[in-house]
């Protein structure tokens, strides 16, 4: 299978994973059982017990092809993604609710994924058992990734000044949002932009960018700006190479509701305008509308109660494998639709193991 695309084929990436079983207790193939899975999820398995009735199920079908994958999910990710030149990565964390077990004191599994926001692909992921714990988290992350040339955003728990190193030190540029967990910095932030606007930003190397968008009962208006070289801003040397703080006023008008307001402040490493910027900042949205959604909605993540040892991580990891292979199959249609049609037709099926 795949053999028009070895490069990118699941066998090539997954023949190093180590069999973590007895020897006498293997009935199977860890290969083999790889792929079932993976097969599987695509074609709406949501738990261990639906994998194995796929596979009995499939069973002639697939004794066609079986002897396939087996070596790592990272591998595989790095070949997919190379070449296709990523300028923006987005780092953010979610929580599978159902996955805490009271009785053993076991907090929910905790991920944090790091997403290409132009590809929408999962280039990485590690767990933790809390929120909080994302500040340890991230830098591991960082250190599976490949961020040269890329603008990583984050939100405001991963505004750190070791972070932000880590990421230069990779070779990427960071665009991290600034809220009360940095009180000094957020302070010194707000100032520069309040002395900016009651001056009209004069002496300062500012640049301005608006984006307007109307659609589903609602208007939105995001205006921009960007100080380049800001002065004032106290520690400045200890957050590497700042170079940019961002501010963001945005306005939402919602069909019959009152008009809201937000204001986020970042900053950057990049001397770049208010547009690169303000692309940045949106398409950090993507991993919530593109990923976590697309896992929920589509995947039912949130409502998964696997808690017994790593079932939990297994599973969202073959999650996040089978939206890879659906995301970058070439035919349009949604993630829901491809999984049916996965389901249906084993041709379909070979295609999307095939990214084509």
């Amino acid at each position: 299978m795949s053999r028009s695309n070895p490069a990118v084929a699941i066998q090539t990436h997954f023949a190093a994973l180590e069999d973590p079983r007895i020897e006498r207790t293997r009935l199977h193939d860890l290969m083999d059982i790889v792929v079932i899975a993976i097969c599987a999820v695509i074609c709406g398995a949501d738990g261990w017990e639906d994998i194995a009735k796929y596979g009995r199920a499939k069973q002639d079908w697939l004794k066609t092809f079986l002897r396939l994958p087996n070596e790592c999910f990272q591998h595989w990710i790095d070949a997919l993604s190379e070449g296709l030149g990523i300028k923006r990565i987005a780092i953010d964390g979610k929580s599978m609710r159902r996955s805490f077990d009271r009785a053993s004191g076991k907090a929910a599994l905790h991920l944090v994924s790091a997403w290409a926001t132009e590809q929408h692909l999962v280039l990485g992921q590690v767990a933790v058992d809390s929120k909080s714990n994302e500040i340890t988290a991230i830098p591991k992350l960082l250190e599976l990734l490949d961020v040269s040339g890329a603008m990583v955003s984050i939100d405001a728990m991963g505004c750190q000044k070791e972070i932000a190193a880590k990421i230069r030190a990779g070779g990427g540029d960071y665009v991290l949002s600034v809220k009360e967990n940095q009180p000094n910095l957020l302070e010194d932030i707000q100032q520069c932009f309040e002395k900016g606007l009651d001056t009209d930003f004069a002496g300062m190397e500012h640049s301005e960018h608006e984006e307007c968008y109307s659609g589903h009962g609602r208007e939105e208006k995001h205006s921009v700006h960007t100080i380049l070289n800001p002065e004032g801003i106290r520690d400045q040397a200890l957050w590497q190479d700042l170079k940019a703080i961002t501010f963001v006023f945005s306005e939402r008008q919602e069909l019959g509701k009152e008009k809201t307001q937000e204001v986020r402040y970042y900053i950057g490493s990049r001397a770049a305008k208010a547009k690169v910027y303000a692309n940045s900042v949106r398409s950090h949205w993507g991993i919530e509308n593109g990923l976590h959604w697309v896992l929920d909605v589509c995947f039912d993540e949130d409502q998964s109660r696997m808690r017994t040892d790593h079932s939990p991580q297994n599973m969202a990891l073959l999650r996040r494998l089978a939206l890879c292979l659906l995301k970058k199959h070439g035919r349009k249609g949604s993630i829901r639709g491809k999984r049916l049609q996965s389901g249906w037709n084993d041709e379909f099926l070979l295609e999307v193991l095939r990214c084509k």
